[in-house]
């Protein structure tokens, strides 16, 4: 039974727009997680998933420890959820979510802010000096490739964060340390440029390559002077993205890796090389009108990705096959024309699936989330937009 068919058996009484997650997809893409990372702990990265019920069925997999979250008040509200573990991914400067951090010794226990300026560690301290509580913060190390033969430079991966060097890392280290209400509890890499590119080129694969060779050096030597800036040993170092769960869970002094997006495969992810991928999130629309012989109009649809607006950013259609999007319109605010191939037919009321470009950014824009098992929806759960929580 084809995709298309399971998913509409499951789903044809429901209106669309409605978004699907396959379970059997979802926990095989979990499994394989698992034995990528060889034994190394696993944290789910929240902005990829953004279905609480999704991440507490991950967490409760062997293999899986912790949240990496993107938002403190997100943080805060995972915590009242339950969770006892979240790393955020990123700095904050929300003072009002620290004072709420502050204030509550639960939440000052289960959260690690993420830093890389001593600016957001104040902010941080006074909040922790005014409850007498103690909070712990990761520092963020641009985990980049810094390219230099003689006068030429080049910066190949994200734009994150400030800190690079080994020495850099000490310093902002050791000032840290010396605040008051402020632990220094580990380090994180992300490094993008493997964990987030396909392997679509050799250039690619070799920028890769380098990428692995210059961070098994210079993780360690950040490691180590971090740890001698503030004087005992770190419980957290943390790398790698679903992309690259393999190389960063085999490199020193790693304690734990991080992956979201190989949960759900977005469209992104195609042409990975590390990984098998099996798509586990998809939503559907309902064809209203057929404008003119070889299209057909679906209502919704117009989830564009974050990034370039180039048009890997734009949702896919996987079925029924045959389908593209238009080059005039792409994927509409209310509605999205289809162009169909020979040999396809498409009539009013029949539903078509999309594949998103990312991975929880989708979720963002429907209450509920049909967690779909066989020919059969398994459960119908709120996303974080469904209880409320839109954190950016």
């Amino acid at each position: 039974m084809t995709l298309g068919t399971r998913l509409d058996a499951a789903t044809g009484h429901l209106p669309a727009p409605l978004a699907v997650v396959d379970l059997d997809a979802l926990e095989a893409n979990a499994d394989d997680l698992v034995r990528r990372a060889g034994g190394m702990p696993i944290r789910v990265a929240s902005k990829s998933v953004r279905v609480r019920e999704v991440l507490t069925r991950v967490l409760a997999r062997p293999g899986f420890a912790g949240v990496m979250g993107y938002s403190l008040r997100e943080a805060l509200w995972l915590v009242s959820q339950g969770v006892d573990d979240v790393l955020l991914g990123y700095p904050t400067v929300d003072t009002g979510a620290l004072d709420e951090l502050a204030a509550d010794p639960r939440a000052a226990a289960a959260v690690t802010l993420m830093v890389d300026d001593i600016a957001q560690v104040d902010l941080a301290a006074k909040a922790a000096v005014a409850h007498g509580t103690t909070l712990r913060v990761c520092l963020d190390i641009d985990a980049s490739l810094q390219v230099k033969v003689g006068p030429w430079r080049a910066h190949l991966g994200v734009r994150r964060s400030p800190v690079h060097t080994a020495e850099h890392a000490g310093e902002l280290a050791a000032l840290i340390a010396s605040r008051d209400g402020i632990e220094v509890r580990g380090v994180m890499f992300y490094e993008a440029q493997v964990a987030g590119l396909p392997d679509t080129s050799p250039a690619v694969r070799m920028v890769k390559r380098l990428s692995i060779a210059d961070l098994a050096t210079r993780r360690s030597a950040v490691v180590d002077a971090v740890t001698a800036a503030v004087g005992h040993p770190l419980d957290l170092v943390n790398s790698g993205g679903s992309g690259s769960v393999q190389t960063s869970a085999a490199a020193p002094s790693v304690t734990e890796v991080t992956a979201g997006s190989g949960l759900f495969v977005p469209t992104l992810f195609d042409e990975y090389r590390s990984f098998e991928p099996r798509p586990a999130a998809f939503f559907g629309l309902d064809v209203v009108r057929i404008p003119a012989p070889g299209y057909a109009t679906a209502f919704g649809g117009g989830y564009i990705a974050s990034g370039p607006a180039t048009k890997s950013r734009q949702p896919r259609p996987v079925w029924p096959a045959g389908l593209a999007l238009t080059d005039r319109e792409g994927a509409g605010e209310v509605q999205t024309p289809l162009r169909l191939s020979s040999g396809t037919d498409l009539r009013v009321g029949d539903r078509v699936w999309f594949r998103h470009a990312k991975s929880g950014e989708v979720m963002e824009r429907f209450a509920t989330a049909h967690l779909v098992r066989g020919e059969a929806i398994e459960a119908s759960v709120p996303t974080y937009r469904g209880e409320g929580g839109t954190f950016g």
